[in-house]
């Protein structure tokens, strides 16, 4: 220390000596023990201040007033100036002080301005510079009071000639033209990426070659440019471009193209004097030669509007969801109605005429043959074969008994099955042989497509061929000139058809009665009771088969009103199938002729398995056990049968016993009398079990395809009750 600082003996100070601290010192108080750089982090005293800056050399001022501001870092004593920043004033403004401690003037160049120097009304001198502050924000005065400095009262900025001067001859200057809109930028900012959209038609019929077209206008409301896109639907012929007309301002009306410096923002007169020299020049602000802005706006484009594109007429039909918001919004239109052009009742489709039959191979070769240049095989429903061909039990096949309707006595009882596969639609008729017919039987016709008898080989419509739709029982089709009709279907095929019946209508018992209904009154309620009670003076509640058709003859006063299939199907709707009773005798006899048949005669091994899976040498064993023991043998009994006869056989406990079980199977020692033919055949009616063995091909021996399946009985009460929906015999069939 030097000077005036300088202590006495001791360090003790002299008497009225004052010593500066070199920092600033804050009281500690009741706060925390922090340094002064963590405790004031990112804290800053702000102070409104101006200097006085002479000016030389110039007429219209004297002196400059700058505004400024001070700001003081309390946690390391640094100080900036930052002047705000004006435009067109051709100085640089900004920071004028960078951040730093700053010392004191002459003679105290060795300190540094702390906190303690600075109030309202103080002067504060940096580098030549005298900065008289005037005010401070609501923290800084906080701030100098808790530090007991008591602040002075604010002062205002006196004002700065120049800028009263510059403000003044701004304002006497006319603008060029107010209601003209310069800047676009806020548009720009405010609509970015809006866009409206317009669904337009374009009618072109009048030029050569010219179509119908579909248009999509795309208004940009950033810049109020209009770009229209062309709708290319598929196999129209035409390219489809990327754009029908890019992006620009759409003039209402088509003018020449004008002259270079016709189209400017503005329209200049005259220029005098050098540009050096401080030239002016002069704009022509009534613009009475500049070109009119005519281009289509966002008011222009409505619904029904007719917009001129370079000469080709655009009628607005529609537009989606956020255009129709906008015009809500803006311009209040609540009516959006889409206009449909009037030509479009003019537009015909063509349709794709098919070529002839060439006479090689079937209609659909030849076909495939006109799609390319090269032959190529036909296509097929890949996906129907996967769905509707054979999977395990599930044949997919409808079959069909049908006889042939023909004046030759030898043909009248000829028998067929007809067989129709879903997987492809395809046909083939088989004839089983019969004694003393004069026929050899086989397969009368081979699987392929038959086509109906209307459909014309050599024509330019498509091959009708039939479905399996078109089979049913009672149904009279013309496969290749033989006249069939269809008399029966197996079960497989009743079943098939009851579970899509949405397929078969025939199969839909709803739809059957529905007929009825629209052809059935009221007052034939009472009459139809009358019959019926007479026809079933019992009361069981069961008519026969041939009674139901008389029924139904009666409700629709003529024959015929129903097909065979048709009436089958009620049929076994309101059946009453018989119960199913089992003989042991029967069933055992059967068996055996089946061991007997397929030679099976290894009864020892299945009785020594069973007695090695008997631990406990009870005699008696689980019927599942019995049964994998069987299937391990390769018994050959079908499982239906065997399930059968386990049934009859097991007792209380739900055990067999096993030896009692294969000792009646065995046909050597324990011999059932030999059965009928006929006896094993109505047993096997009246189980509903198909037992009968197929010969090659899938072809029943017998043509009774539907007799295990035969209904003898119907319940005549609820069928009268559902035709005339109400409840008019209160007793039921079970």
């Amino acid at each position: 220390m030097h000077g005036d600082d300088k202590p006495g003996i001791g360090g003790e100070k002299l008497p009225g000596q004052r010593i500066d601290a070199p920092t600033s010192v804050y009281p500690s108080g009741m706060g925390s023990q922090f340094p002064a750089w963590l405790a004031f982090d990112k804290q800053a005293l702000s102070f409104d201040a101006y200097f006085q800056e002479s000016v030389n050399e110039r007429r219209e001022e004297q002196y400059r007033i700058r505004k400024c501001k001070i700001l003081f870092y309390p946690e390391d004593d640094t100080i900036q100036v930052v002047e705000p920043r004006i435009a067109n004033t051709g100085m640089a403004q900004g920071t004028i002080i960078k951040r730093h401690r700053i010392s004191k003037p002459v003679p105290n160049e060795h300190l540094y301005y702390t906190v303690h120097d600075f109030n309202v009304g103080t002067e504060f001198v940096a580098y030549g510079k005298t900065f008289r502050i005037v005010s401070c924000d609501q923290f800084t005065s906080n701030f100098l009071r808790k530090l007991g400095i008591k602040l002075g009262k604010p002062e205002s900025i006196p004002d700065d000639p120049y800028s009263i001067h510059r403000k003044a001859f701004t304002e006497s200057m006319q603008p060029l033209r107010p209601y003209e809109r310069m800047d676009k930028l806020r548009q720009f900012l405010d609509h970015d990426r809006h866009v409206l959209r317009f669904f337009c038609f374009w009618d072109d019929t009048e030029s050569l070659y010219g179509d119908p077209r579909e248009m999509i206008l795309n208004y940009f409301l950033a810049d109020d440019t209009i770009e229209i896109r062309e709708i290319i639907p598929a196999n129209s012929g035409r390219d489809a471009v990327p754009c029908f007309l890019r992006r620009q301002k759409l003039p209402r009306t088509i003018a020449s193209i004008p002259l270079p410096g016709v189209v400017t923002d503005r329209t200049l007169l005259n220029v005098f004097g050098h540009p050096q020299r401080g030239g002016h020049y002069i704009l022509d602000s009534l613009k009475l030669g500049a070109p009119k802005d005519n281009f289509y706006k966002d008011h222009d484009l409505t619904i029904g509007a007719n917009i001129n594109v370079y000469g080709r007429k655009f009628l607005i039909c529609d537009c989606d969801e956020f255009t129709k918001e906008y015009y809500r919004i803006k311009y209040g239109i609540q009516d959006f109605t889409p206009v449909k052009p009037k030509l479009q009742d003019h537009i015909t489709t063509v349709k794709r005429e098919i070529p002839p039959y060439n006479g090689w191979g079937t209609d659909e070769d030849s076909l495939a043959n006109c799609y390319s240049l090269i032959p190529k095989a036909p296509n097929h429903n890949f996906k129907k074969f996967m769905e509707l061909d054979r999977q395990g039990l599930e044949s997919h096949v409808l079959r069909f008994a049908g006889r042939l309707l023909s004046d030759r006595p030898t043909d009248r009882d000829r028998q067929f099955v007809i067989s129709c596969y879903l997987s492809d639609d395809t046909i083939s008729i088989f004839e089983p042989q019969q004694k003393n017919s004069g026929f050899q039987g086989g397969l009368f016709l081979e699987r392929s497509k038959i086509k109906k008898p209307d459909s014309k080989l050599f024509d330019n419509k498509p091959m009708e061929y039939y479905k399996p739709t078109d089979l049913y029982v009672g149904a009279k089709l013309d496969f290749n000139t033989f006249l069939f009709e269809l008399t029966e279907a197996d079960d497989y095929t009743l079943d098939y058809m009851e579970k899509h019946k949405t397929q078969f209508e025939q199969a839909d018992y709803q739809l059957i009665l529905n007929k009825l209904i629209t052809i059935l009154n009221n007052e034939q309620c009472d009459e139809i009771i009358k019959y019926a009670v007479n026809q079933d003076p019992d009361d069981t509640g069961t008519f026969d088969f041939d009674q139901m058709i008389n029924l139904i003859n009666q409700l629709t006063g003529k024959e015929n009103a129903l097909t065979t299939h048709e009436l089958g199907t009620l049929a076994r709707h309101y059946g009453v199938r018989p119960s199913k009773e089992i003989n042991l005798e029967i069933l055992l006899g059967i068996a055996q002729q089946t061991l007997r048949r397929k030679a099976f005669e290894d009864f020892s091994s299945l009785m020594i398995a069973c007695r090695q899976q008997d631990a406990d040498k009870t005699g008696e064993m689980d019927r599942h056990a019995i049964r994998r023991i069987c299937l391990a043998h390769h018994l050959p009994l079908p499982d239906d049968m065997l399930n059968s006869l386990m049934n009859c056989l097991v007792n209380q406990n739900n055990l067999i016993q096993y030896e009692q079980f294969i000792n009646q199977l065995n046909w050597k020692n324990y011999e059932i009398k030999e059965l009928s033919i006929q006896q094993s055949l109505d047993y096997i009616e009246n189980m509903n079990i198909d037992w009968l063995p197929i010969s090659k091909g899938d072809m029943p021996k017998s043509i009774n395809l539907s007799k295990k399946s035969k209904i003898d009985k119907i319940n005549y009460k609820q069928l009268i009750n559902d035709l005339f929906m109400k409840n008019l015999f209160h007793s039921s069939i079970d």
